[in-house]
Formats: structure tokens, sequence, C-alpha cells
């Protein structure tokens, strides 16, 4: 309590007293001693009334010990198996949660982790993908304002996410890596990496790239073919030693029929070779007769425009040129799909050449549109022309429907410019993106789809949508997000085929650790999306005949289903309606390849990296009980006594309110009882 509040409670309990003196003392007719009693408590009511109203603040302090937190991550991936490193892993588990000095000392908080972080529960080893950067990331995050070293149990080996051995410097705590593995060196044929394109065309050749290593000493001699079903398309005698350990192989191979062809490349081995699995690898391409041309007319440059190229061309289906409107008028039988960008008078003949051929096309507009043009071209939109700017936000709309939209909620994007205002549209449009002021929805598209005449269109109401391709790497770290969504709108610009009641998304063939999901959309008989349905999927294996049917899950507004994990090979599913005859079916490959059985040591060089770039230490398995010294002997994870101070407000103090009531009562008993009432 300050100086004015006791001065305030001084003034209390002499105005309490004085009063209490007056009605008992002053001209009173009780002559007993009686009145002192009365006095006193008449004082202590008052009193009593006088502190709520005053209401002095209280401070208390509590000690506490705090121990250090020892955060124990897990690899729970393959190649912790495959290494035979499992016992090793549980046996120093045990001994961890058997010791009484680390318990004493630390509050132990495990986790194990793959592709993403878990609580230890139990060990299976058997994660596909291990992803050591964003563990450490995670921890990093979660125990960023506590003592909390982290011990990092793993053989090093990243299958997935950035270079883990650089992300310590923005990691507080101390990283202990106890090394899953050996620096025993054995001699190893590996294939490193393979390059090749995800679509070829039909009857050309395609370039396929291997890079072929060795780790060894004596000099080696070996053979790399590539297989094609039971024919060998292509070989290569390749010979090694110390001092030359790679080589690339570049060959060309021929396209020859529409579909998914797979390869096999294959390094004969060594003569007792330790790993056989990084000897081969198999890859697909698909084979493709045509390729989807898009032109981007523009009258002027913008950052858009290379925008709109590199996210359209992230699809190797699809080609992007951009054109000013005269040029495009000179190739226009060249493309299947036309954006407009920014369109004004000078783009008449474009827009007469899009109607006449009964093209789809994609508008984007913004600040140097003319929309007094548009409204004279009969695309079934008209504007209000303002001549003012002004910048919106955009926020999706969770009802559109005619294409899936995935893993993009653009709450964080930055806003576009535009002319103030909204289309009006003379036909019902798909609205995909509205616009928004200060969080507030105006009720006007952003981004809106719509068709007539047997033509699509969809028209992009603003510029700067740069800023939204670098936002979603600031938010992901990738741009296969946004480069997806416009890849959708473009795949749906591109066709012409009928709506079906059931839509399906996913990929003609699939690497051995990719994520293989499934996307469908169900519409009713109004080709509404509906959020009730009950949908399944009827899963083939072409070669064993094995068939089993799955649920599809709802995803805000599409069904999935995750068959991450099943074998390799070549499928056929159906999706079907439960209780309605409406169905969809495909097809895709899954190519054999374990990523996690390419390794031949832990990565050893890279874990003493990370140690010693957060102010750790690295230790091998069997050196476990150095590791648990260490930790006990540093100074830095000593338990700290720590002190909470808490303000209580006497209001809060209900005992206060007793006394009131009990002083009132007994002077109110005391008068009665002696007839002075």
């Amino acid at each position: 309590m300050n100086l004015e509040t006791y001065i305030y409670i001084i003034i209390a309990a002499i105005t309490a007293l004085l009063v209490a003196l007056f009605q008992y003392m002053y001209k009173s007719k009780i002559k007993s001693k009686l009145k002192y009693s009365l006095v006193g408590l008449r004082a202590v009511s008052i009193l009593a009334i006088l502190m709520l109203l005053i209401n002095p603040k209280f401070e208390s302090k509590s000690f506490y010990d705090e121990k250090p937190t020892l955060v124990v991550a897990v690899d729970n991936s393959e190649s912790v198996a495959y290494l035979e490193q499992g016992k090793n892993v549980t046996s120093f588990l045990e001994v961890l949660e058997t010791s009484s000095e680390i318990k004493e000392r630390f509050n132990i908080q495990k986790y194990s982790f793959g592709k993403s972080v878990n609580k230890l529960d139990s060990l299976t080893f058997n994660e596909g993908q291990s992803n050591i950067s964003e563990a450490l990331k995670q921890f990093g995050e979660v125990y960023t304002n506590q003592t909390a070293p982290l011990l990092l149990i793993s053989d090093g080996n990243q299958t997935f996410g950035a270079d883990y051995s650089f992300i310590a410097k923005s990691i507080k705590q101390p990283i202990y890596p106890l090394i899953l593995g050996d620096s025993t060196v054995y001699s190893d044929l590996s294939i490193k990496q393979l390059n090749v394109n995800r679509y070829v065309y039909l009857k050309n050749k395609f370039p396929v790239e291997i890079i072929a290593n060795y780790n060894g000493i004596a000099p080696v001699n070996t053979e790399l073919k590539i297989w094609s079903g039971n024919s060998v398309v292509f070989r290569k005698s390749l010979q090694f030693n110390a001092s030359k350990t790679s080589e690339i192989i570049s060959t060309s191979l021929l396209a020859n029929n529409i579909g998914v062809k797979t390869y096999r490349v294959e390094l004969a081995p060594l003569l007792n070779e330790k790993n056989n699995f990084n000897n081969f690898k198999n890859f697909g391409v698909e084979v493709i007769d045509q390729k989807t041309n898009v032109a981007i007319v523009a009258e002027r440059l913008h950052p858009d425009l290379g925008t709109l190229k590199k996210s359209i061309e992230s699809n190797e289906q699809r080609s992007v040129t951009i054109l000013s409107p005269k040029e495009y008028i000179l190739k226009a039988n060249d493309y299947q799909l036309v954006i407009l960008y920014q369109p004004n008078n000078k783009f008449k003949l474009v827009l007469d050449e899009v109607k006449a051929q009964r093209r789809n096309a994609f508008i984007v507009t913004g600040a140097t549109t003319d929309y007094e043009f548009i409204n004279n071209t009969h695309l079934k939109v008209l504007w209000s022309v303002t001549n003012q700017t002004e910048d919106y936000q955009p926020e999706l709309n969770r009802n559109y429907n005619t294409f899936i939209i995935d893993n993009l909620d653009f709450n964080d994007y930055p806003p576009l410019k535009s002319e103030f205002g909204g289309f009006n549209f003379l036909v019902p449009p798909d609205i995909i993106l509205y616009k928004t002021v200060n969080g507030i929805n105006t009720g006007d598209a952003m981004l809106a789809t719509y068709a007539f005449d047997n033509m699509k269109f969809a028209i992009l109401n603003g510029e700067g949508i740069w800023r939204w391709r670098a936002q979603s790497y600031l938010n992901s770290n990738s741009f296969i997000d946004f480069d997806n969504f416009i890849g959708k709108l473009v795949q749906y610009l591109s066709s012409n085929k009928k709506r079906n009641r059931i839509n399906i998304d996913y990929k003609s063939f699939y690497n051995g650790n990719d994520a293989v999901v499934i996307a469908a959309q169900y519409f009713n008989k109004s080709f509404e999306f509906d959020k009730s349905a009950s949908l399944s999927i009827i899963l083939k294996n072409k070669e064993s005949n094995s068939r089993r049917e799955i649920p599809l899950l709802l995803n805000t507004n599409s069904y999935s289903v995750d068959l991450s994990g099943i074998s390799a090979g070549t499928y056929e599913f159906t999706v079907k309606h439960n209780s309605e005859s409406v169905s969809a079916s495909g097809s895709f490959q899954v190519l054999e390849y374990n990523v996690e059985k390419q390794f031949l040591n832990a990565d050893i060089d890279k874990l003493q990296l990370l140690a010693e770039n957060s102010k750790g230490k690295a230790f091998f398995s069997k050196d476990y009980d150095n590791l648990l010294s260490d930790l006990l002997s540093d100074n830095r994870y000593k338990t700290i006594q720590k002190s909470t101070k808490n303000i209580v407000p006497l209001i809060d103090w209900y005992y206060l309110l007793g006394i009131i009531a009990i002083g009132l009562f007994l002077e109110w008993f005391i008068r009665k009882y002696n007839g002075l009432i």
C-alpha cells in the first residue's frame, strides 16, 4: 500500500471512533460501563464499512522452485530401425526413466517426431519421412522462455524440410544430439539424385539426368541401367575410385505411348555391399499429346504478369506467353486460353476475337483499367465508374463449389488496388473472393467465375497479385499452395467439359514417400455443394486384385481421404455416394521408393555442427553415461527459486463482511437485551 492509502485508513479510523463516541458518549442516557462496549462495536462496524470504500490492496509473495526442463526428442523414422539402432534408443530411454538424479534435476518432457512432432507414447520406427528442422523449430518456440536443454536422439538423416544444422542459431536452448550410428566407412554405391520432367510429349525424347555416388577408397567398376518393364533402354559402364567419387549421367528416352510410363534406374551392386536399397530408384513420367497454351495480353509491364506466368507454368502441361494486343491478334489460333490484363480500348479486336471463337478468358482489372470499355464489350458485367481507387483485402467464400480450393484462407493476404465500387453481373456469378475493407465484407466480388453462351469467364478485380504469391511463400515456405490455386482456376477455364456431380482431384502417379491424398466434391441435383453427403472410395490394387472401401471425410469445402502408406503398385479407384447412384473413377500409380532406406551411416558431421552452433555437445549412443554426467554437472541447469506476487484488494476478503454483520448484530443484541431499544 502507498502512503496515501495509509492516510485514508487513519482518517477512517478516527472518523469511526468519533462517530461512535458521539452516538454513545455525547448526552447519552446510558450510565453503565456497557456504553464502552457499544462504542467499540459501533467503531469497528463503521471502520469496516469505510475500509470497503477505501478498498486498499495488499501484496503477498509466494516462493517456489522451478527445475529446468529436459526436452527429449526421439527420431521415430524408419532409418533408425534400418540402421539397427532401435534397441539403443529403448535402452537409453529406460536408463533415463530410472535415473533418480536426472529426475531430481529436471522436469522431463518426451516427444517423438517423423514428419511431425507428437507426444512420446510408444516407438514404432515406421515414420516414412523425418523433418528434424521443423521439430527443432517447434521446441524452440514452445520452450523459448525456459531453461530447457534439448536432447535430440537421432541418426541425423533428414528427408524433408530445411537444413537443420543452422536452425540452432534461432533457438535459445542448447542441443545435445545422441548420435544413433557410428563413423565406420563402408564402400557403397548410390543414386544420389535423379532429375526428370513430370510431363513429356508423345513421340518426343525427354532428358534424364542421374547423379551416381561412390563412398570408398578402392577402385570399383559398375554398370548403370535404365529399365522399362523387362527391357533395358539405356546402359553405361562406370568407374569410381578415391579421387573420382561422383559422376553425372545424362541421356534421352523416347516417349512412345500416352499415359504414365514408369522406369527403374539401377546400379550394379558391389560385392558384399551393405546397403542395396540406394542402388536403384524408380521414376515416372506422364506422356501427353498436347499442351495448354495460355496468352497473357497486356499493354504495360507489371510484376503481376510474371507472377501469373510462374504460377501457371508450375504445371508443366501449360505454357504461357506474354503478348501485346496486336501480337495476340496475329497468333490467336495458337492459344486455348487468354488472360486480359487491365484491358482498355486497344483490346477491342482481342475481345472480338475471343467472342468470335467462343474462347474462355480471365480478365484482371486494376487502377488503370478502362471500365467504360468493359461496360461496352457485352461480357455480361457492368461497372459504375467512379475514377477513385481503393485497397481491398480478400475474404474466401467458403461456399464456392466450382472447383476445390484447399490450403488457402487469404486472411492475412495483402490488399489489392482497384477502382472504388464493384461489378454488377448480368448472369449469376460464382464468387470465389469477396472484397473487404477494415475487415468488413462489402458484398462485392474480388474474384468470380461465370458463364454464358458456352463460354467461361473469370474476373479478378484488383492489381498486385504478386504480393499474394510472396505472402503464400512467407506462410508455408513454398509457392505450391498459391500456384495450385491459380492452376485450378486455369484448369477450369481451359476445360469445356460439362459439370459432374462428383469431381475428383488426384495425381496420375506418386513417389513412394509422397502423401497420397484424393479429394472430391459432391453436388446435389441443383449443383450445390452438399456438406452432409456420405462418400466412400473403393480402392483396388491391379496387381493383387485386393479391394478395400474407405470413407471420405469432410474438409471445409471438399471431401478427402489420405492413402499415404499404401504399398507400391497400380491402383484403380471409384469415389461413390453411399445412397445414390453417382460416382467418379480414376487410376494412379505409387512408385516403389523408400527415402528412409537410402542412408548407410548417421549424419555425424551435421549433428556435431548442430551441437556446436547451439552451445551443446554431441555424443554417440554408446556414450550416453557421459551425456547424463555432462547434463548433471552443467551449471546452466540449476533449480531456480522464483516468486509470485499477488495483489489482492480488500473487497475480495469476504471475512470483512462477516465482521460487519457480527459487529452490527452484537450491538443490536446488547441494546435489545438491556432494554435500550
